[in-house]
């Protein structure tokens, strides 16, 4: 996420925090190279103007230069002017008072619109909702095809009409039968265009006045920088959008979209998707969003990703299987797999406070197949042998590699992964991790 801007601005940190004092030449030899990256990742010329004459008055207000470490002083002015930038607070989804809740996706093609209708479907189910999807696209072929198939992947309805209509008309029909149904969110997918236009705002209006929208959420593709912000400043004028959902954050992309769009727009940004996964939709944090970009992490974010791959009750087992000494390979597995659930593990790494940088050293590696490759030596164990690992001598480790289609030095490497997994888990459980981590990297 916004990889080639976080590692520039690291970097330019950590020259500014190896100094012991700083001068007002260093300060401003900082922030230059800071409105470089910046403008670099696309990021709007007067976003980002305001944000370093902000950033310099702070600094030099709050006397940075007689601090004795002005570089976290100055990191720290920083991520508060992002997450000002960013909308400061979380914006969660309006609830119409009496439901169903209809939220209208808006925006121009191959920004993933409906693949978000799915996305939010899932996010709405999860939170106990019944949300039906509806397609008023005609105009792409077999787009309300793809909303059936994403539909029966999270097994939630989809409403969708055969002989094309307006987009208004389908709207009405769609809401009287999900009142009827009982549903209590309506998600539209609509048409998108190539750039916007006056057919398609004339469009989506009328089809707003049909459905009359809890929200009007405006699809902004990262990929498309600095246009993308126009496009969405275009369509909230034509019909007054609730908010932004910023979609391929976790693209090879400048990604300055993010970091524009709602200082330019004046909505707040909602969410944002990170991955191919229909379950790769993140409620957007303006506050963990800068700490992602300035390298500082995002442990909330992680925690909860956990908590809703795993579940309380597991964790709990999980952790007294630690404690008592019980942690074997059959929960190593089980582990690995629930890690995997959790998304890419570049995404996962950037939101440990510090770890960020290990991204690059893992570029060019299959972490997927590693995976795989772990799971297939796992499975390759007898029961008994991956409740006891110390079983495993010489010959048994031979045959598991043969099993696995590998060697027996990738059995040994996982063997001393698991070793020192349970390590660490027995010593962050006991509240020894510090300590022990410390050990374990230093090996």
């Amino acid at each position: 996420m916004l990889d080639a801007l976080s590692e520039r601005l690291q970097a330019t940190f950590r020259r500014l925090g190896s100094r012991g004092k700083i001068t007002e030449a260093d300060l401003d030899a900082a922030l230059r190279e800071v409105r470089v990256a910046l403008l670099e990742a696309d990021v709007n010329l007067k976003v980002v103007r305001d944000l370093i004459v902000r950033v310099r008055e702070r600094a030099l207000g709050a006397d940075v230069m007689r601090s004795i470490t002005p570089g976290q002083q100055v990191i720290g002015i920083v991520h508060r002017e992002l997450v000002e930038v960013l909308g400061h607070d979380q914006e969660p989804l309006r609830r119409a008072a009496q439901p169903p809740t209809v939220i209208l996706l808006c925006g121009v093609k191959g920004s993933g619109k409906t693949t978000l209708a799915a996305r939010l479907g899932l996010h709405l189910k999860q939170q106990g909702q019944r949300p039906l999807l509806v397609s008023t696209d005609f105009e792409r072929v077999a787009g309300a095809e793809q909303l059936r198939v994403l539909g029966a992947q999270i097994d939630v309805p989809v409403y969708t009409e055969e002989r094309p209509a307006p987009a208004a008309a389908v709207g009405s029909r769609a809401l009287a039968e999900a009142k009827r149904s009982g549903a209590t969110a309506v998600v539209i997918d609509t048409r998108g265009a190539v750039a916007f236009d006056d057919a398609l705002a004339d469009e989506l209006a009328a089809l707003a006045d049909a459905v009359d929208p809890t929200e009007v959420l405006l699809v902004v593709d990262a990929m498309a920088g600095q246009e993308a912000v126009n496009i969405a400043r275009q369509f909230d004028e034509a019909i007054e959008g609730t908010g932004i959902v910023v979609t391929k954050v976790d693209s090879d992309t400048r990604g300055g979209a993010v970091l524009s769009v709602r200082e330019v727009t004046g909505l707040p940004v909602k969410f944002i998707t990170t991955g191919e996964r229909l379950d790769a939709l993140e409620s957007f944090y303006p506050d963990r969003f800068a700490s992602r970009v300035l390298g500082m992490g995002d442990v909330v974010t992680l925690v909860e990703k956990a908590q809703q791959t795993l579940g309380e009750r597991d964790a709990k087992e999980v952790a007294r299987r630690v404690r008592s000494g019980e942690f074997d390979l059959e929960d190593f597995l089980q582990q690995l797999q629930q890690v995997q659930k959790m998304g890419p593990l570049s995404g996962l790494l950037e939101m440990i406070p510090g770890m960020g940088g290990m991204q690059q050293q893992l570029k060019g590696l299959d972490a997927e197949g590693m995976w795989k490759q772990s799971e297939a030596i796992i499975y390759s164990m007898t029961a008994q042998e991956r409740r006891s690992p110390e079983l495993l001598n010489g010959s048994r480790r031979r045959r598991v590699a043969r099993g696995s289609g590998t060697t027996p030095a990738d059995v040994n490497r996982l063997l001393n992964q698991f070793k020192e997994a349970k390590k660490l888990m027995q010593a962050m459980a006991t509240g020894k991790g510090a300590g022990a981590l410390g050990r374990i990297v230093g090996r």
